[in-house]
């Protein structure tokens, strides 16, 4: 059967070989092991040539592997006017290096709230990011931008956050992180099928059923305490409801990309897939 979601690793996978090693060696293992999506994790920094991008976007359509980057994480949209252009300046190279590549989409941290309102920071954030894609469009850069939704309450990046500034500006959608979304509150809840329904229908309402079709969501075990995300874990050493949270999607007839972020990547993104499998044919 043909499944709404693809499923993949947000970096290389841990498997990838040494040769031919690098983001194509990760396109074609993930492609051997039955993953067909891959985040290119450019985390530290965007360096990568004009060739190299041009030969990993080759080998992605070889392998019908769909890909996104993952942003630097020193992204701040919330930074203050002297660290900005520089926070600017690392999305606007993953988004110019992420199409060469052929990468879609392009996921960052969105920054944080330095103790201030959200409300007031997303005054701040909305602008400098509708900039940001304002300037891609001029260039002929069609990727999504996705600030990722994020584990801890003090950082800007609640669900509410993200959809907000997806509804302000068109090239924006959330990129979903359910583990994040889970620890957030601190306190264990965001992990039953009625709790996952609640959030997807608050998606939907803002963001129409056509963006439910494209998700790029975030997906691992997670450790958590009363300020949120501490650190990520293997699904079966946490206590994420798995099922729980892949039958809410699939009620929602939700499709897109799961990418797995859980410390033994790859074997968690089958697990993801088998489990995708089950609930639709139920």
């Amino acid at each position: 059967m043909t499944l709404s979601f693809r499923f993949g690793t947000v970096g290389s996978p841990i498997g990838t070989p040494k040769k031919p090693g690098g983001s194509v060696g990760a396109i074609q293992f993930s492609n051997s092991i039955g993953l067909d999506t891959l985040e290119l994790g450019w985390v530290q920094a965007v360096r990568v040539s004009v060739e190299t991008c041009a030969i990993i976007n080759q080998t992605a359509r070889l392998a019908d592997v769909s890909l996104s980057v993952h942003a630097p994480y020193f992204i701040n949209l919330n930074a203050d006017d002297e660290e900005w252009p520089k926070s600017r300046q690392r999305l606007m190279d993953a988004a110019h290096y992420g199409n060469l590549a052929g990468a879609t989409d392009i996921i960052f941290h969105p920054g944080s709230y330095f103790e201030r309102p959200p409300v007031e920071v997303l005054k701040v954030a909305i602008p400098r990011l509708a900039g940001c894609l304002s300037d891609l469009r001029a260039v002929g850069n069609p990727v999504t931008l996705r600030p990722e939704t994020m584990g801890k309450s003090a950082m800007l990046g609640s669900l509410e956050d993200t959809i907000e500034m997806a509804r302000s500006i068109s090239g924006v959608l959330p990129c979903i992180d359910f583990a994040h979304l889970h620890a957030r509150p601190g306190d264990g809840t965001q992990n039953s099928y009625d709790e996952w329904r609640a959030r997807l229908e608050l998606y939907a309402n803002a963001l129409g059923d056509t963006a439910l079709k494209s998700l790029h969501i975030h997906l691992s075990g997670i450790e958590y305490g009363p300020k949120g995300e501490k650190n990520h874990l293997p699904v079966a050493e946490s206590d994420l409801r798995l099922k729980d949270l892949m039958r809410a999607l699939y009620d929602f007839k939700a499709g897109g990309r799961i990418m797995c972020e859980s410390p033994i990547m790859e074997e968690d993104a089958l697990y993801m897939k088998k489990v995708w499998q089950e609930v639709s044919e139920e």
